[in-house]
């Protein structure tokens, strides 16, 4: 899958502009094992080797222990990665558009599975709270680097 699930019951879309060019930003973003340095949302990270599709690496954020399969890569455009967590089963599109020294980041994701039914408008919320603060630190780090 190289998209979201557009029938789950949670999706979320959101855009920033990062006053960093895309080099900065991508390599912020893709360095995994760094994520707990820039983003305190994440309490740790590990990728169990390069960033390819059908790789994988795990960390840990709000509580959840998660591990993230790689299903699409396009170096320094797209990054798309899924898997499961607490049964939910997650699917993130993030993507990098170059505007001169500003990058458009752009993240999409679907969360479905029994937790989700039972909770959309709770769990919806969280989904969007979390990520309009991967986008805010990842902005911040990126605009303190240049």
């Amino acid at each position: 899958m190289t998209t979201i699930d557009e029938t789950a019951p949670v999706i979320v879309r959101l855009s920033t502009v990062i006053d960093a060019p895309l080099a900065t930003v991508w390599e912020l973003h893709t360095d995994i094992a760094a994520w707990p340095t820039w983003n305190p949302d994440v309490d740790r990270a590990e990728a169990d080797g390069p960033l390819l599709p059908g790789g994988s690496f795990r960390w840990r954020t709000h509580g959840l222990d998660i591990t993230s399969t790689v299903l699409d890569l396009v170096p320094g455009r797209r990054i798309v990665w899924g898997g499961p967590a607490s049964g939910i089963a997650g699917v993130h599109v993030w993507a990098f558009e170059p505007n001169g020294d500003r990058t458009t980041v752009r993240t999409e994701e679907s969360w479905s599975g029994a937790p989700v039914e039972a909770a959309p408008t709770e769990l919806g919320k969280s989904l969007h709270d979390s990520l309009v603060g991967r986008l805010g630190h990842l902005k911040s780090r990126a605009e303190q680097t240049v």
